[in-house]
């Protein structure tokens, strides 16, 4: 995730690096250049150019029509990104208040309760990221629960066993009341519920037919806008095409990037910050020096 100044106007309106520019210029540069060529060869053959040129008012139509197709992409992008988020919030919250009651009410020394939950967040951020290495963990949990981590296809939910596993433990050895141990059982769910909800994001992209009818009309639409505006604008008409492109096609490239939060884009979310959050904060709170 990028951190910025959100009130500095002008460097924001001329950022470059992890805007949509990258992704979209190559696309308006081809748009633009088809434009340019309409209206070279126009001025070139003068009188004996064909018309070919279309009338405005289909693309008035069809513009907001795309606008809402826009609109309606940019809004599922932006709820799966918040969505994200606040699942990752619920998982902060929950693992400060499992270490916390871990710390407090099970006899004390809950380091390695902290280290359990540390490694869970972390094997959910690589499951989420689809990357099995799990090397970063090895040295959070005990060698048997590792490997029977290393092993499954879906390596958080052995590691959330194990926390179980660490309650019930201090609750057989009479370190941990029945009911606190029930109640820290349910902050664990609260953060497979969270891994859970991430991993329907993933996993349940936007349908296929509303990702390509939004392409096609876009392609439609842009392709033949130089038969609108070159007639009617003359060496004009190709500046206002980049700029219609520019516009139409960041803002749908904006929402395909958005569209899945957990990689390793400068818009995806901070997962490594974000571990790192429960890291310290878990160590904190069980830490009795």
């Amino acid at each position: 995730m990028i951190i910025y100044n959100r009130t500095a106007w002008m460097s924001l309106a001329l950022g470059y690096k992890g805007t949509v520019l990258p992704a979209i210029i190559g696309r308006v540069a081809i748009i633009t250049t088809l434009s340019l060529i309409l209206h070279i060869v126009k001025e070139v053959m003068g009188t004996s150019w064909p018309n070919i040129y279309l009338d405005p008012i289909g693309h008035t139509i069809l513009g907001s029509t795309i606008g809402l197709l826009i609109v309606f992409r940019t809004n599922s992008s932006n709820a799966r990104y918040w969505e994200a988020r606040s699942h990752w919030g619920m998982m902060i919250n929950s693992s400060r208040n499992l270490a916390r009651m871990g710390q407090a009410h099970a006899g004390g020394k809950a380091e390695d309760l902290a280290n359990l939950i540390s490694a869970y967040v972390l094997a959910v951020k690589q499951s989420l990221r689809n990357e099995t290495d799990l090397e970063e963990i090895s040295h959070l949990i005990p060698a048997k629960l590792f490997e029977q981590a290393s092993r499954a296809g879906n390596p958080p939910t052995i590691i959330s066993r194990g926390i179980s596993e660490w309650i019930e433990k201090r609750i057989s050895d009479g370190k941990l009341d029945v009911r606190m141990g029930n109640k820290m059982e349910e902050f664990l769910g609260r953060m497979v519920d969270s891994q859970g909800g991430c991993e329907k994001i993933l996993k349940t992209p936007l349908p296929y037919v509303y990702a390509t009818l939004i392409k096609q009309i876009l392609l439609v639409y842009l392709f033949t806008l130089p038969m609108v505006l070159v007639e009617k604008m003359g060496l004009a008409g190709p500046i206002i095409i980049a700029v219609v492109s520019l516009g139409m096609l960041g803002i749908e490239e904006a929402g395909v990037e958005t569209e899945a939060p957990f990689g390793t884009e400068p818009n995806d979310l901070p997962l490594e910050q974000l571990c790192l959050t429960i890291t310290r904060d878990t160590h904190q709170l069980t830490d009795e020096r």
